[in-house]
């Protein structure tokens, strides 16, 4: 099969007049559509956009080669166009797009077609290539061009030397990204043509959609000089144990190849150590290690997405049920207290969704430390996450737990690492969780805790010396509190100081609390919609459901956005929520239920002025957060 058997004639446009991406997206369809290979085109169009949404697929050098796969298609297939002024397309090096192929995949076990598709990415690579099918004036000759160029690569790599042995550096490359179709193999193309140019000997295996092509043998690392991982998705490393390696991003393998050849030249790279030898490993390459923490923390939070999700939601059906069967009005106030459990169907249901929550901060620290030293970390971040749950120190005594008990094995694995090999079955099952779990103990209740519950006497202190102040003041302090860790010590502050004025009475000050507690989740779920470029894909799946979170007065629902970006989530939250709560001292709203949220509205004096504080706090704090939060480049 060639490239040209999967254009048609009737899906390709040489003058393609379109203004913005999702313009260019939408004609690119039709074009495939015309081909008569697209069964249903709205399915066709969302797995083309739900790709794109995973990461740009505009390489640069003016060239985009967008695709999707779904069972929509009926046989494998391309479409073209070019645009003669360019078009954005958010592409990695930010210059306007100009050449256009849309690639259709079956949903099918055979792959054949990604071996044609990509030959297409590789000679798109070659910019006299590109260039003459810009210039094509009619669609014959476009096709034209690819042909003849596909015929001269096919006489190339029949006459191609195998990898020497003998011929300057000895480079080996693995290139792979998510997807596996484009990306790979460009990458895989630039490496290899980067490392011609400067006479160093080079292979490159590539791991794409149709499995890995060109492994690298043990004969071949054994003797090569440095290997170059440009990965975004995980590959085999534990075979590059002891050999000099550069991890990258596989956009980086495409766009800066040249460097990563002059580092392989230089030997710019450090010894890679597969966790002492004897473990598989893989690695998703970083290009920084603000990235390669940001990988760690989205392990931890991806886990602990479906505890805060499921167990929220359990929560905010008990608080429902019971704000429908139940007269608060009636209540005392002890037995208001028990909101959320008074009738034996409410109780149910919380049961269930809190012991969700108790999971929520040992997953958390759990799998950051699993990301960082692999299944050892594992048992020491759930202990330390444990005691961060049952201390006072919350989700951020989590994630420190976390990274300290990730970086205790590491630790450990380079203190064990001389100790004899008959002793190696000892070490994941007995040596690191031992000791491992005392060290992390031991600085979890004698370190972090203390200094944090020291500041949670403080702030209770500090509340209760404010009570004869302005009410606005004190409904904007409290409001801003309930965001500043979100469940921790300060939260849990500001919350007590609230249920304890209701006892008292002063029903004014437990709304505001309230207020400001419901802020940080609405306003995540808000942002994620209003500006979809600051988050990820997984961030805009799982937003919204913070709305449900937020109007249930569950804080929680927003830790895991606040733990990937806390510079910029969390000060985003205290704003909103200091102006919702002094929003609502202002307009005189009182509480009699210390939780419970929109359901509890009922029992609310003042509501309509109650929610327009909540929808103000969180737009503020919505459009902060999209304001001040970087694009994500995915």
């Amino acid at each position: 099969m060639r490239i040209t058997d999967l254009l048609d004639k009737r899906s390709i446009n040489l003058n393609g007049n379109v203004i913005s991406k999702e313009d260019t997206l939408d004609a690119m369809v039709d074009l495939m559509a015309a081909s008569g290979k697209i069964t249903d085109v709205t399915s066709y169009r969302k797995a083309v956009y739900a790709r794109e949404e995973e990461g740009t697929t505009g390489i640069g050098e003016g060239i985009a080669i967008p695709h999707g796969r779904c069972s929509a298609v009926q046989a494998p297939g391309l479409a073209a166009m070019v645009v003669r002024n360019g078009v954005d397309f958010d592409s990695l090096d930010s210059e306007p797009v100009s050449l256009i192929f849309l690639i259709a995949a079956p949903n099918t076990r055979d792959n054949v077609h990604l071996d044609v598709l990509s030959k297409l990415s590789i000679l798109l690579m070659e910019e006299t290539f590109a260039d003459n099918l810009r210039k094509a004036r009619t669609v014959d000759e476009f096709l034209e061009i690819i042909d003849r160029a596909e015929s001269k690569r096919s006489d190339k790599i029949d006459k191609k030397e195998t990898y020497s042995y003998n011929q300057g550096i000895k480079i080996l490359a693995v290139t792979a990204c998510p997807t596996g179709i484009a990306h790979t193999y460009m990458a895989a193309e630039s490496i290899e043509k980067k490392a011609k140019e400067r006479g160093c000997s080079i292979k490159v295996e590539t791991r794409g959609s149709g499995g890995a092509k060109n492994v690298l043998t043990d004969r071949e690392i054994e003797l090569a000089d440095i290997i170059i991982v440009a990965a975004d998705t995980k590959v085999p490393m534990a075979r590059f144990h002891g050999k000099k390696v550069i991890e990258c991003q596989v956009s980086d393998g495409i766009s800066k190849a040249d460097k990563l050849i002059d580092k392989a030249i230089l030997g710019d790279a450090p010894i890679y150590n597969a966790k002492g030898g004897n473990e598989d490993s893989s690695s998703i390459s970083s290009g920084s290690t603000a990235h390669t923490i940001y990988k760690h923390l989205m392990n931890g939070v991806s886990h602990m997405l479906p505890f805060v999700v499921g167990g929220g939601i359990l929560i905010a059906i008990a608080f429902l049920i019971d704000g429908v069967l139940v007269d608060m009005s009636s209540l005392s106030v002890e037995a208001r207290s028990n909101f959320g459990t008074i009738t034996p169907y409410a109780a149910f249901f919380k049961q269930i969704g809190v012991a969700a929550f108790g999971f929520m901060l040992p997953i958390l620290a759990g799998f950051i430390a699993m990301s960082i030293a692999d299944r050892p970390g594992l048992a020491l971040g759930f202990v330390g996450g444990a005691i961060a749950a049952a201390g006072s120190s919350g989700f951020l005594g989590a994630l420190v737990a976390g990274f300290l008990a990730g970086y205790t094995v590491v630790l450990l694995r380079q203190l064990f690492d001389h100790l004899p090999d008959s002793l190696d079955g000892l070490k994941p099952v007995l040596l690191y969780p031992l000791i491992g779990m005392l060290i992390v103990g031991t600085i979890m209740i004698f370190v972090v805790e203390p200094p944090v519950g020291a500041l949670n006497t403080l702030m209770n202190q500090a509340l209760t010396n404010m009570s004869g102040s302005s009410k606005i003041v004190l409904g904007l302090i409290l409001g801003g509190m309930m965001s500043v860790d979100l469940g921790g010590p300060v939260n849990k502050a500001a919350y007590v100081f609230g249920t304890a004025s209701i006892a008292a009475g002063n029903y004014d000050i437990m709304a505001a609390v309230m207020v400001g507690g419901m802020v940080p989740p609405t306003a995540v779920a808000l942002a994620t919609l209003l500006f979809k470029n600051k988050f990820t894909k997984e961030e805009r799946k799982s937003g919204p459901t913070n709305f449900i979170m937020g109007m249930a007065f569950i804080s929680e629902g927003a830790i895991p956005f606040a733990a990937v970006d806390p510079l910029r989530v969390l000060p985003s939250c205290i704003i909103g929520s200091a102006v919702a709560g002094a929003l609502s001292m202002a307009f005189d709203c009182t509480l009699m239920a210390p939780h419970g949220g929109i359901f509890v509205f009922p029992v609310v004096g003042n509501a309509l002025l109650y929610l327009l504080a909540l929808a103000i706090g969180t737009v503020i704090a919505a459009v902060m957060m999209g304001v001040i939060k970087k694009k994500v480049v995915e």
